[in-house]
């Protein structure tokens, strides 16, 4: 996505579906970023270059993430509500920001250029991935720095 946002790489084409290997592929792909989804790893992002590296349009990518969640939420909260592991305020106060957060997202982003859209995916991705492999190495130097003090 950064190499065709800086007119280093043939931009995508307007499909809206794929079929045989790609849909396999893409069908593959997006149960993978479910179950990333289920680990706290947000979905539109990873979807969207998901569906632009099948060559699909970047614009097939939110309705794609809403049909996945639609079905990975329901199947990904059994475990919490069989165990009622949940805070039953907090998913209320969640459900209703996700009305209030859909209808304003919908409407602006919406609005915005395409071009604009992936440039804000590619600062979420770098910033994720930055932070996740933070994350990572500090928590691998405590891990050392226990089995050295544990010695």
């Amino acid at each position: 996505m950064l190499l065709r946002q800086l007119s280093l790489f043939p931009a995508g084409s307007e499909e809206i579906g794929v079929r045989g290997l790609k849909l396999a592929i893409g069908v593959g792909g997006n149960f993978v970023l479910g179950a990333l989804m289920t680990l706290g790893i947000g979905l539109y992002a990873p979807c969207m270059i998901l569906v632009s590296l099948l060559g699909m349009s970047e614009r097939t990518a939110f309705p794609i993430m809403m049909g996945s969640c639609a079905f990975l939420m329901p199947v990904g909260s059994l475990r919490f509500i069989r165990e009622q592991a949940y805070s039953l305020r907090n998913a209320i106060g969640l459900a209703i920001g996700g009305v209030v957060g859909s209808y304003v997202a919908a409407k602006f982003f919406g609005a915005l250029d395409i071009r604009t859209v992936r440039w804000l995916v590619i600062v979420v991705v770098l910033y994720t991935a930055i932070t996740m492999l933070l994350a990572a190495s500090n928590e691998k130097a405590a891990s050392a720095e226990e089995a050295e003090r544990s010695s």
